[in-house]
C-alpha cells in the first residue's frame, strides 16, 4: 500500500503526531487546527474509537481511497470525490510577486481570506500545520498558500487562496511554486487535494506539473 493511501491516519500517528487527539486506534487533529481524522483501520473496535473522538454536533472530515461507513451514533454528512495529485518538478515562470513568510501574527488574515474563499477546511490554528507564505496589498492579505499533511518523503500543498478581487494575476500559481519548490528543496514530494470538478484548479495545477496519482473521497462524518 503506498504511504500517501492512509495519509491522514500517518500523518497523525507519526510526524503530526503532536497535534493530534486520540491513541492507538483512532486519532483527529485538535479542533482549533482542523478537523481531519482517522482511525488504524476499518475494525469495529477502530470506527468505534474515532467516533468516540467526537462529541455531540461536532463533525470529522476523512480523506481516503474507500473510507469506511461510520459507526452507531455517527452519520455521513457530505461524501465527494477528489483527486490527489503529485508534482517531480516544476517548469520555470518569468514572472516575480512580493511573496511574504506567514505566521502566528497573520492568522486573523489568514482566517479571513480563507473563509471567504473557502480552499478546504481552514481553523485559526490550522497554519501551525506548515509553512505558509502569502502575497499582501498593503496591509490586506490578498493572497496565500502553505503545507498541511506530512509525512515521511510527502509534503501536502493546502491553503491556496486569492481573494476574488486580485485572481487573474498569477498569484496563485506563484505562491504554488514557492512552497511547492521549498518542499522539493527538503527532498520530499509535494503533492495536494482538489474536487473532481474543480476544472479550473486542476487545469492550473497540470500546467504546473502536477499529475494525478489516485481518487480520493472526501468524506464528512457528523455526531448527532
Amino acid at each position: 500500500m503506498h504511504p500517501l493511501d492512509t495519509l491522514i491516519w500517518t500523518a497523525l500517528s507519526t510526524r503530526q503526531a503532536p497535534l493530534a487527539e486520540g491513541g492507538p486506534l483512532a486519532r483527529r487533529f485538535r479542533a482549533d487546527i482542523g478537523p481531519f481524522a482517522a482511525a488504524a483501520d476499518h475494525s469495529a473496535e477502530a470506527l468505534s474509537a474515532l467516533g468516540a473522538l467526537m462529541s455531540s454536533g461536532d463533525d470529522i472530515s476523512l480523506l481516503e481511497p474507500a473510507p469506511p461507513q461510520p459507526p452507531v451514533g455517527v452519520e455521513l454528512e457530505m461524501s465527494a470525490l477528489g483527486l490527489q495529485m503529485t508534482c517531480g518538478a516544476f517548469g520555470a515562470d518569468g514572472r516575480a510577486f512580493a511573496i511574504e513568510e506567514l505566521g502566528g501574527n497573520d492568522a486573523e488574515d489568514m482566517l479571513a481570506l480563507a473563509t471567504l474563499t473557502r480552499p478546504g477546511p481552514f481553523r485559526i490554528n490550522t497554519h501551525t500545520l506548515g509553512r505558509f507564505v502569502g502575497i499582501r496589498d498593503g496591509a490586506w492579505l490578498v493572497a496565500m498558500a502553505g503545507e498541511r499533511l506530512r509525512i515521511d518523503g510527502f509534503i501536502e500543498i493546502s491553503g491556496v487562496c486569492t481573494h476574488p478581487d486580485y485572481r487573474g494575476r498569477g498569484y496563485g500559481a506563484a505562491l504554488l511554486r514557492a512552497v511547492g519548490a521549498r518542499i522539493l528543496a527538503d527532498g520530499a514530494t509535494p503533492f495536494l487535494h482538489t474536487y473532481a470538478d474543480n476544472e479550473g484548479a486542476i487545469t492550473l495545477y497540470r500546467s504546473l506539473g502536477f499529475e494525478t496519482r489516485c481518487e480520493v473521497i472526501h468524506a464528512v462524518w457528523r455526531k448527532r
